[in-house]
């Protein structure tokens, strides 16, 4: 499980558009198989199974694919778009993954981004 902050915490996920830059970056990351994920206005949660990549390769294999996306849309050749490094937590084998992925989608609930997570459109879960 990996979570990781914009550059000085920008809020440049209000914007569906670039949110969704991040998001088609975690589901098609060649190298992980995805659990699930939500995308949050300044960070991303992400729940995935390594495949055969290091994991910080493939966390910056996401980051940077999306910021090259994120800034393509906003016509800036190469701002920065993530801070540096993520947090992870390994799930051992008696951790539930389907309670950890629901923790992770419920995250804009918990913020209070929306009262019904339907009408929150950045996250995914295979369970769903």
């Amino acid at each position: 499980m990996v979570t990781t902050v914009t550059w000085q915490r920008q809020s440049l996920f209000h914007n569906l558009q670039l949110g969704r830059c991040v998001s088609r970056s975690i589901c098609s990351s060649p190298y992980a198989d995805t659990v699930a994920h939500v995308v949050m206005p300044d960070h991303f949660h992400w729940l995935f199974e390594l495949k055969d990549r290091s994991l910080s390769e493939v966390v910056q294999r996401v980051k940077t694919e999306s910021a090259k996306q994120i800034n393509h849309t906003l016509n800036r050749p190469s701002a920065k778009v993530w801070q540096p490094g993520f947090y992870d937590h390994a799930l051992r084998c008696d951790e539930d993954l389907r309670a950890a992925a629901r923790y992770i989608i419920a995250n804009p609930l918990r913020a209070g981004l929306v009262d019904d997570l339907g009408h929150y459109a950045l996250w995914d879960a295979v369970y769903l």
